[in-house]
């Protein structure tokens, strides 16, 4: 087993969604070991009052994994997984269209620099504008694959896949 994943979905999302299913099995046939979390009870709180939840099942998730885990999410997954990676060890950090900050919540994002991270976002994001991602991204001189894509990117599996591929062989790399 090369080591643990977390993957954390989106809002109005679940374990089950398409995104992270696909992430946790290609994963697992490079031999990860993978975890969905489920964030839905925490999610019929809203947006913002969501978070602190979100935040301490993904924590609790961390702590009882085996080694520092890579962390997976998307949209308000990868929000929390920002703000999980800053208080706790991890491997890595791949990340889907990322808001760097929700309404109502006072921290924004951010993750530890010595954290390998990649984020994909799409172009034609209207619900979280890419321009701050793109900024962010280049600030932090973390990895960014901007895609001609939504928010949800649905369409975009074979390259967000692809990406993910090498995320996970440049980890492996490391070791």
């Amino acid at each position: 087993m090369r080591g643990p994943i977390l993957l954390s979905h989106g809002s109005d999302s679940g374990p089950d969604a398409t995104k992270v299913s696909v992430l946790a099995a290609h994963a697992e046939q490079r031999g990860w070991s993978t975890r969905r979390l489920d964030y839905r009870e925490a999610d019929r709180q809203g947006h913002a009052a969501s978070v602190a939840p979100r935040l301490e099942t993904l924590l609790q998730a961390i702590d009882a994994a085996s080694a520092p885990p890579v962390l997976v999410g998307s949209s308000m997954g990868s929000f929390v997984s920002g703000l999980a990676a800053r208080r706790r060890p991890v491997a890595g950090l791949f990340l889907l269209a990322t808001p760097l900050a929700i309404p109502g919540v006072e921290e924004g994002f951010s993750h530890p620099a010595e954290a390998p991270c990649c984020f994909v976002h799409g172009w034609q994001d209207d619900i979280c504008p890419p321009d701050p991602v793109y900024a962010h991204a280049r600030d932090s001189r973390a990895d960014l694959l901007m895609l001609d894509g939504d928010h949800r990117l649905a369409d975009q599996l074979p390259a967000i896949v692809a990406a993910f591929d090498r995320f996970l062989a440049a980890l492996e790399a490391r070791a």
